[in-house]
């Protein structure tokens, strides 16, 4: 058996408290987490206790941490502001990365992200779990099995009641594009997930009504071109008082020459399907595949470091989602449609 990857985590706290507690105990035959950073003394000293780590490894500077720690790859579990340091620090040691969406919060910094990586040659997948679930997962198989034939178009509907701060953390009232930044990332990616194909032009709006709660965006309505012709649309919503479709129970609604796909809160996948005399309605059992989420995503880049294939998620693939991204937020402030593509096509 091959010797363990050793793992510098960065972040400690909410998420990143996720993987050293939840998603890398899956994995501890093929890894280990040797030294942890947290800006914020409690968590840190609390994973440094929960993985039994000497105090030489437990680090509130980012930059002594890469400096002092031997490891194989980094993993990024920060707010996004902060993704850069980490991915800079990583690329100049040569150590491969794994990093939680979006790459950053800003395109200049996912560029020069993107051409850090490059240059230095190392590995970095991001993560975007939401293509890896049971749901997503059962409906995308009807998409590519041909049963309804051609695509037509896909929906997408995100939608939840954070009127008040505390539902959602309070910060996230007060930075601009939060929708986008911190939750459409994940949808934007799955749209071209469903739709098997990158996407082309976008146009459309973010805005925070006239009642809203939050400091900037907090409502959003975008149309996407693919490049194989479909279209795919996006409604996202902080202000709901309706339907919810919030993480993990999302709307999403393929039309398809044969048909339909539909999947709602309820988790559950139903095809709708024309028969030449009317419409069968047929509740599909869900696909349960060994690995969902960041489990299926954290396994998939110990296959790479492996020697395995790269992620789909890998920077290269993943700049594209961060393009529509940013592309959105271009043609919301300039009442235009934006080039996806041209922004995507960065020199390296």
């Amino acid at each position: 058996m091959a010797d363990k990857k050793r793992c510098l985590m960065l972040g400690t706290g909410g998420m990143a408290g996720s993987y050293i507690w939840r998603f890398f105990p899956h994995f501890k035959e093929r890894m280990e987490i040797a030294a942890v950073v947290d800006i914020k003394d409690e968590p840190l000293q609390r994973a440094g206790d929960f993985l039994e780590l000497p105090a030489n490894r437990r680090f509130t500077s980012a930059a002594e941490a890469f400096a002092q720690v031997d490891a194989d790859f980094c993993c990024i579990v920060t707010p996004p502001a902060a993704h850069k340091e980490g991915v800079l620090l990583a690329a100049e040691r040569g150590m491969d990365i794994l990093s939680e969406k979006p790459i950053a919060d800003t395109w200049e910094d996912c560029v020069e992200i993107y051409r850090a990586v490059k240059r230095a040659g190392v590995k970095m997948e991001v993560i975007q779990n939401y293509r890896y679930t049971s749901r997503i997962m059962t409906f995308k198989d009807v998409l590519t099995s041909g049963r309804l034939g051609r695509v037509n178009y896909v929906l997408g509907r995100f939608a939840a009641d954070y009127r008040d701060p505390r539902a959602w953390g309070a910060w996230r009232h007060r930075i601009p594009h939060s929708l986008l930044v911190e939750g459409a990332v994940h949808h934007f990616d799955q749209l071209r997930n469903l739709a098997d194909a990158d996407c082309l032009t976008v146009a459309g709006w973010e805005w925070d009504p006239d009642w809203g709660t939050f400091e900037y965006e907090s409502t959003a309505l975008f149309v996407f071109k693919m490049a194989n012709g479909m279209v795919t649309q996006y409604e996202g919503n902080l202000m709901s008082v309706g339907h919810q479709n919030s993480w993990h129970h999302e709307y999403y609604r393929a039309e398809c020459e044969g048909g339909a796909v539909v999947l709602n809160s309820d988790d559950k996948v139903r095809v709708l399907e024309w028969q030449g005399h009317g419409i069968r309605m047929e509740e599909l059992k869900p696909i349960a595949p060994q690995w969902q989420g960041h489990e299926y995503q954290i396994n998939e880049f110990l296959d790479w470091l492996e020697g395995g294939p790269a992620p789909r998620t890998a920077i290269d693939d993943n700049i594209k989602t961060a393009a529509m991204l940013f592309a959105a937020m271009d043609a919301s402030a300039g009442n235009t449609t934006a080039d996806v593509v041209a922004k995507a096509r960065i020199e390296v």
